[in-house]
C-alpha cells in the first residue's frame, strides 16, 4: 500500500528574487565600493625640479572623498531596507540607489580627468600649487564603478520585487498562534485560564 504526498501548487521563488539574496548582494556591493577607496585611485609621476618627492600615490578616499561617504550611505541604506516594511523599503531602496549614481558620476568624473582630481594632493605634498604632473589611473576606480553599478540594479530589482515580499511582525505572529490555539478544543484549564481572565468560556 502505498501513501501519496499531497500534491502542492506553490511555486518557488528563484534565488535571484529573494529578498534576502538581493540584500547580500546590496550590502557586498556596498562594502566594494568602500573597499576600492582604501586603495590607490592615482599614481602620480611629478615632474623633476623644484621638488624631491618624483611620485605620489593617491588612495581614493583622498582622491574622491564623496565616494567614501556615499558608499557608507549605500550600506546603511542596505542594511535599513533588510528590516523595512513595504513603504520604508522603497524610501530606503531610493536612497542607496541615488547613492549608487552619484558613485558612478564621481568616479566617472575622475577616469576622464585624473590630473584635476589629484590638483589638491600633490600641491599638498609638494606645497607649489600647480605643480606640473602626470597622473595615472589604477584599476580600483573602475572596480568601484563596477560595484556601484551592480549596487544600483540590485536596488532596482529589490523595488520591483520587494512588491511582492511579505513583512511579517510580531503582531503577525501572535494573530497567528492565536487563530491556532483558537482551533484546539477546550479543555478544563483552558476553562480556568478564561475565568481567571474574565472571559465566559462557554461564549
Amino acid at each position: 500500500m502505498t501513501t501519496e504526498l499531497p500534491h502542492t501548487t506553490a511555486t518557488r521563488v528563484p534565488f535571484w528574487q529573494r529578498k534576502a539574496t538581493l540584500i547580500l548582494l546590496m550590502i557586498l556591493a556596498a562594502l566594494a565600493v568602500f573597499g576600492t577607496t582604501t586603495q590607490t585611485w592615482i599614481h602620480v609621476a611629478i615632474a623633476q625640479g623644484e621638488v624631491a618627492q618624483t611620485d605620489l600615490d593617491i588612495p581614493g578616499n583622498k582622491a574622491a572623498v564623496a565616494v567614501s561617504a556615499l558608499a557608507l550611505v549605500a550600506l546603511a541604506g542596505s542594511l535599513a531596507t533588510s528590516i523595512a516594511g513595504k513603504i520604508a523599503r522603497i524610501v530606503t531602496s531610493c536612497i542607496v540607489f541615488f547613492s549608487a549614481a552619484g558613485i558612478v558620476a564621481v568616479v566617472l568624473g575622475i577616469l576622464l580627468d585624473p590630473a584635476a582630481a589629484a590638483v589638491a594632493e600633490v600641491g599638498a605634498a609638494t606645497g607649489i600649487e600647480g605643480q606640473p604632473s602626470d597622473a595615472t589611473i589604477t584599476v580600483f576606480p573602475v572596480l568601484a564603478v563596477v560595484a556601484a553599478v551592480v549596487l544600483g540594479m540590485a536596488t532596482l530589482l529589490v523595488l520591483w520585487f520587494g512588491r511582492s515580499w511579505t513583512v511579517r511582525t510580531k503582531y503577525d505572529a501572535a494573530k497567528q498562534e492565536s487563530d491556532v490555539d483558537s482551533d484546539r478544543p477546550i479543555d478544563e484549564i483552558d476553562h480556568w485560564d478564561q475565568l481567571s481572565r474574565g472571559e465566559d468560556p462557554t461564549a
